[in-house]
């Protein structure tokens, strides 16, 4: 169940489907971003779909924590922000899912020394 909800994260993230995006959530989770900080899905999402052109995903690998309601995925995120600049990085997605399945919290790691600035070009501009 865990690998399919990812995969399917994977894939509205990189086409920007918000609907499908928050449908995964549950409703009080939390996502904790290098650049937006810690908010709640909601938020995050309608933010960084804002500032967002396109996306697209090249997944690595799914981990999983036996015995746990927790996964990780490793992928390489092209993101193009919304004033045309393009940054690629290496990302890890940690996720604690709830009881029904659903996203209850996300942990992005990546280093954002790269998008940070690209990021604040875009909404200065």
């Amino acid at each position: 169940m865990q690998d399919a909800a990812i995969r399917t994260y994977l894939d509205a993230l990189s086409r920007g489907d918000l609907g499908q995006l928050l449908a995964l959530f549950a409703p009080e989770a939390i996502v904790h971003s290098p650049l937006y900080g810690q908010q709640p899905a909601h938020v995050f999402y309608s933010a960084l779909l804002q500032d967002s052109a396109a996306s697209n995903i090249e997944l690595l690998q799914i981990f999983h924590a036996r015995g746990t309601e927790q996964a990780a995925v490793n992928f390489l995120y092209h993101w193009t922000l919304a004033n045309g600049e393009a940054v690629t990085f290496d990302c890890v997605d940690i996720f604690r899912f709830d009881a029904d399945g659903k996203i209850s919290e996300l942990k992005i790691i990546y280093d954002a020394s790269q998008t940070r600035p690209a990021l604040e070009r875009t909404q200065n501009s």
